[in-house]
């Protein structure tokens, strides 16, 4: 029996899941409506399809390390129950995979935030993370 051999995890933050609407915009200054499928306090994975991601990435090419897409992200967080802040980033487009016929996972790592952003996310995640099972 072959030994099974396993990848090193390459994340340096816990993922959450997350459905939460996200407003990119692409290299070429178009808005481009994305969700989230889950989120960190590095970046988060994004579900699009294919005309969404070819607005993301002309010729669907996935990014080559260092050579990355940048784009802007904005998406809102609940800070309390009722109460929603929304978080402007400079982000890099850093992987993408096709899921299925129509649907892409596109990873989004974050470079800067505007305001408190950064706060706001780690808010988010650490919130989610404790009420997990």
């Amino acid at each position: 029996m072959k030994p099974v051999v396993s990848k090193q995890n390459l994340r340096s933050q816990q993922r959450v899941e997350a459905q939460l609407d996200v407003l990119v915009s692409a290299p070429s200054g178009q808005a481009v409506p994305c969700r989230t499928i889950n989120l960190s306090r590095a970046g988060m994975m994004l579900s699009c399809d294919n005309k969404t991601l070819h607005q993301l990435v002309p010729g669907r090419k996935a990014p080559a390390p260092g050579q990355w897409v940048d784009i802007m992200a904005k998406f809102s967080v609940p800070v309390v129950a009722s109460q929603n802040v929304t978080i402007s980033a400079d982000c890099n487009l850093i992987h993408l995979r096709r899921v299925s016929r129509d649907e892409f996972h596109v990873g989004i790592q974050f470079c800067s935030f505007e305001g408190n952003g950064q706060s706001y996310v780690d808010q988010f995640v650490s919130r989610q993370l404790s009420i997990l099972p």
